[in-house]
């Protein structure tokens, strides 16, 4: 999963601005020739000519009406109103993603049967080595005595599967975790059957990321998901862009800002690095930018750029907050959206009072910026008629992730940016299906609404006790309680926190099952039986029974 997380410190000079059409010393432009040629060599080295060629037939389908959404993030297509997508809607990322998933390399019983290839052995490679072997062939299962996978049918591996969830004694000792590479229609059938099973621990990726997001927005605005979409960057006259980095996560977003620069619409960006993609940027298909990314020139991007502490953020919001409270109390009535707030807000008092409360040296000490700084970008939230502030999880992956998100929905809150073109909340998602997921019923606190809908069309009682979502799945797994894992895609032992830990806990597990398109370390890290089943993936072409084309969808 791509992870968006604040890193480094320091502070920028007061008023920092990012630098002009010049890149800084050091680095090009992001994007441009570089991701070009980066992209290249993953096609061209995609197992022998017939993995390139697939790799290259493919790229013609990604993101197109016609073809499949790209598995390398959540950034949604321009729409027909916006100009429709490009020939070439995709970024170095998604050449990448689409060179791996269509690799002309395989891995079935015959890898692990080769010398070197025991589970302990495989252990030592990089997830990149392992992940670069190929393509998952066939169904195979650990066979302790000789320390491989070998091949099983299967009929077999499902009748495992069906054994061990009948033996056991409660319902709640089975967890089936979800990728967001899991598409809508996979989702919504795998929450299905854990739910005829008994059970609510549905444990997902979204856990470990935005899940702060979703209880921010959800306690707020009465719903976890932004508020915004893509055409709303064409009205906005300012985007804030909170812990985030678009250049490596996701690089589609660089056209929109790249497209707000032009225009004369301001960003402002805070985050503890001086990330590249938010100083200046190239389009790869433009062929006056390519040429001036050969001499270092691209799109300044942030016209603002704040670097507070890490963990600072909650303490800047404040500061702005103040700042736009100040500027209230200079000109009474003028500055608020008073109607905007009476007619869809309460709180404002509780929130101004504890705004005002916060000492200018505690926010100062706290964010690591000047008050100058602090003030530099309130001013680009009062000068601005439609605000969006964008974030991923350089906000979300704090202990304070929830207050510093309801401090955000606040700040858009004081003058009206909700609900309008042009403005409002945009979490920004890793995987391309990490809402979609949630949205098919992948959350182990499902609504009440919900389930009556499930009892009513499927005639069953699903179980309405809450589930456990990933750190308490690992305990689970550590205490014993659990008997039968099952991951939809991704990679549970890699991405979850505190990797010892993790790995002992799914050591102490009886069966793990693991549903993937490629190797990875999760594969390696089992329980004391353990299956990995092979999937198609996103850019494969899904038939049904009568050889007929079935769509998959997913949630941008």
């Amino acid at each position: 999963m791509a992870d968006d997380t604040e890193n480094g410190t320091g502070v920028a000079e007061p008023g920092g601005q990012a630098p002009g059409a010049q890149a800084p010393a050091g680095h090009a432009p992001a994007a441009g020739w570089g991701a070009v040629l980066a992209g290249t060599k993953h096609t061209l080295g995609n197992g022998g000519m017939g993995g390139a060629l697939a790799a290259a037939r493919a790229l013609l389908k990604v993101n197109q009406p016609d073809g499949f959404d790209c598995p390398g993030c959540a950034w949604p297509e321009p729409t027909a109103a916006m100009g429709g997508t490009h020939t070439a809607e995709f970024c170095e990322n998604g050449m990448k993603a689409v060179a791996w998933e269509t690799t002309g390399r395989t891995v079935g019983a015959g890898f692990f049967a080769r010398a070197g290839h025991t589970v302990t052995e495989l252990m030592e490679w990089s997830g990149h080595a392992l992940e670069k072997a190929g393509r998952l062939a066939e169904p195979v299962r650990y066979d302790a005595a000789t320390d491989r996978y070998v091949a099983v049918s299967w009929d077999d591996a499902f009748a495992l599967i069906g054994e061990r969830l009948r033996a056991m004694d409660h319902p709640d000792r089975a967890v089936l975790y979800t990728s967001g590479r899991t598409s809508n229609e996979a989702a919504f059938l795998y929450q299905l059957f854990g739910r005829m099973l008994g059970t609510n621990n549905f444990p997902d990726c979204s856990n470990m990321c935005h899940e702060s997001s979703g209880a921010a927005l959800g306690a707020t605005l009465g719903v976890g998901k932004g508020t915004v979409t893509l055409e709303d960057f064409e009205y906005a006259d300012a985007v804030f862009v909170i812990g985030q980095n678009p250049g490596t996560n996701h690089p589609r977003m660089l056209t929109e800002l790249q497209r707000m620069s032009r225009r004369g619409a301001e960003i402002v960006t805070l985050n503890p690095m001086r990330e590249p993609g938010l100083e200046s940027f190239v389009h790869p298909q433009e062929v006056g930018g390519m040429l001036g990314g050969l001499v270092g020139r691209g799109t300044p991007i942030s016209s603002l750029y704040l670097q507070p502490m890490v963990g600072g953020d909650l303490a800047a919001l404040t500061g702005i907050c103040r700042c736009v409270l100040d500027a209230e109390d200079a000109a009474p009535g003028t500055v608020l959206d008073r109607a905007f707030i009476d007619g869809h807000t309460v709180g404002l008092d509780a929130a101004c009072d504890a705004i005002r409360a916060t000492p200018w040296e505690t926010i100062i000490e706290q964010s690591g910026l000047t008050r100058a700084e602090i003030q530099a970008a309130a001013d680009v939230y009062l000068r601005s008629d439609r605000v969006i502030i964008c974030w991923a999880m350089g906000l979300t992956q704090h202990r304070h992730a929830v207050d510093t998100l309801k401090q955000v929905v606040n700040l858009l809150l004081l003058r009206g940016h909700m609900g309008r073109p042009g403005a409002g909340a945009c979490p920004v998602r890793g995987h391309s299906n990490v809402q979609g997921d949630r949205t098919m019923g992948i959350t182990e606190r499902p609504k009440a609404d919900f389930l009556d809908a499930l009892r009513r069309r499927f005639g069953f009682d699903p179980p309405t006790d809450h589930g456990v979502d990933v750190v308490e799945a690992i305990h689970g797994m550590h205490r014993g309680e659990v008997d039968v894992f099952i991951g939809m895609g991704g990679n549970f032992a890699d991405a979850t926190p505190d990797s010892a830990y993790t790995a002992a806990a799914l050591r102490n597990v009886g069966l793990t099952v693991h549903v993937s398109t490629k190797l990875n370390r999760s594969h390696l890290v089992h329980g004391r039986d353990a299956l990995i089943l092979p999937c198609l993936g996103r850019t494969d072409r899904h038939e049904n029974a009568a050889g007929e084309t079935q769509a998959v969808t997913v949630e941008d």
